[in-house]
């Protein structure tokens, strides 16, 4: 990935490492509440508003290749029911594991020359920058896969009525009688009909049924 060569301190998802030195099974537990980033989520489908609270429950171990950091946010995701449409609240809980690299060390905590020489492998990796580290993007990954693609209200939300679009759990009895469309489109042009019509229509001469009565 593109590495940042300043990480700001004061950003509530940067973390300093310091402590830990560059001692393999060094261990420092940390707990904090930050306010939600930007698009926080998966968007237009359900994620945690901006500026909202997420506990973060952390465990940073220093190990040969870097800094390992493990983890779960917690926070309340908003979005809405994919089936009725409705607003809906849900708890989440998104666990992490992830490794913070140094710069001087490849895969196997060996110290190289001139970091970066495999741009490949760099791409894919999360370094340390100056004893600091960036959770947002393992955050950002970590929610992503704990929210539901497509979320809904309650389990057996039975959604929206296909002909007219009513809230299908607010009148269980909710129907539409079912028409035959070929008899609809007849019975429409009948309505319009008047009685000498319908008389040619069924082969009679208007007024034969008057005559035969008298």
């Amino acid at each position: 990935m593109t590495l940042n060569a300043r990480l700001d301190h004061r950003n509530p998802l940067v973390f300093d490492t310091h402590e830990l030195g560059r001692r393999p099974g060094a261990l420092q537990r940390l707990s904090r509440t930050v306010d939600a980033p930007m698009d926080l989520g998966i968007q237009g489908v359900i994620g945690v508003p901006e500026g909202a609270p997420v506990e973060l429950d952390l465990r940073l171990e220093s190990v040969m290749e870097g800094v390992l950091v493990t983890g779960t946010g917690r926070a309340k995701a908003r979005g809405e029911c994919v089936r009725c449409l409705e607003p809906l609240e849900l708890e989440l809980e998104a666990d992490f594991q992830e490794l913070f690299s140094y710069h001087d060390a490849d895969d196997r905590g060996r110290v190289i020359a001139e970091p970066g020489d495999d741009a490949e492998d760099d791409e894919d990796r999360l370094f340390l920058e100056d004893g600091l580290l960036d959770l947002e993007p393992v955050l950002r990954d970590a929610v992503v896969l704990a929210l539901p693609m497509q979320p809904v209200c309650r389990e057996d939300c039975p959604g929206l009525c296909s002909e007219c679009g009513a809230r299908l759990a607010d009148d269980p009895d909710h129907h539409h009688d079912a028409v035959d469309i070929r008899w609809a489109a007849l019975q429409g042009l009948a309505d319009t009909m008047t009685d000498g019509e319908k008389d040619e229509m069924s082969g009679a001469e208007p007024g034969v049924d008057e005559k035969q009565e008298k």
